[in-house]
Formats: structure tokens, C-alpha cells, sequence
């Protein structure tokens, strides 16, 4: 401790042994009885508040625990009906995909059909054919 903190203690002493002293009239063994009575007074104060302390902070903290567990679990839904919805509309996508180049496959090979129709009974009318 600094040299200035000790004095402040020990003035802070001084004044408490002088308190104690001129409330019992100049008897140091009922100021020490006071200062006895009043420590355990204090003390007893300190005591019954503590406990019911404890058990607010145990409930605020269960209830800020259980708040914070219901948050997670609605982020938690919230992601996975995103996700759901994502992965439905890719599957859609997928989908609407596959079918246009389906139908785009089935033109290509019915005009490549047709085409060779007609060049074969071109060819086949060359030698005599219909």
C-alpha cells in the first residue's frame, strides 16, 4: 500500500475508534460492545440479502437462458424453411431445365427426321424410287 493509503486507513480507524468512544461516554468496553452489536448487525443485513439475491440472479439467469434458447431454436426454423424453400425452388429450376432441353432434343431430332425424309426421297427418286 502507498504511504498515502495507509494514512487515509489509519485516520478512517481513528475515526471510528473516536465514534465508538464518544457514543459510550468514554468507555472503551461499551464502545467496544457497540462496535461488536453494530458489526453483527451489519453482518445479519449482509447475510439476508444475499440469499435472496442469489435466487434472482438463478431466475433472471434461467429466464435469459431460456429466452436465448427459444431465439436459437426460431433462427434455427427460420434456416431451415429458408433452406427448404432454396432447395425447392433449385429442384423447380431443375426441372423447368430438364423439360425445355427435353422438348428442345425431341424438335432437334424431329426436324433432323423430317430433313432425312425428304433427302431420302430425293435420293430415291434419283434411281427410280418414289
Amino acid at each position: 500500500m502507498s504511504r498515502r493509503g495507509l494514512t487515509v486507513a489509519g485516520l478512517a480507524l481513528a475515526g471510528g475508534a473516536g465514534y465508538y468512544l464518544y457514543s459510550a461516554g468514554g468507555d472503551p468496553k461499551v464502545a467496544q460492545k457497540k462496535m461488536e452489536a453494530d458489526a453483527h448487525k451489519l453482518s445479519a443485513e449482509v447475510k439476508h440479502d444475499l440469499p435472496g439475491r442469489g435466487k434472482e440472479v438463478e431466475k433472471k439467469g434461467e429466464a435469459l437462458t431460456s429466452q436465448a434458447g427459444r431465439e436459437i431454436d426460431r433462427a434455427s426454423a427460420d434456416a431451415k424453411a429458408k433452406f427448404a424453400e432454396a432447395e425447392a425452388k433449385a429442384k423447380e429450376m431443375g426441372q423447368k431445365t430438364g423439360t425445355q432441353i427435353n422438348s428442345a432434343i425431341d424438335k432437334f431430332d424431329k426436324t433432323v427426321e423430317k430433313e432425312a425424309a425428304k433427302a431420302k426421297s430425293g435420293i430415291s427418286s434419283w434411281f427410280g424410287g418414289k
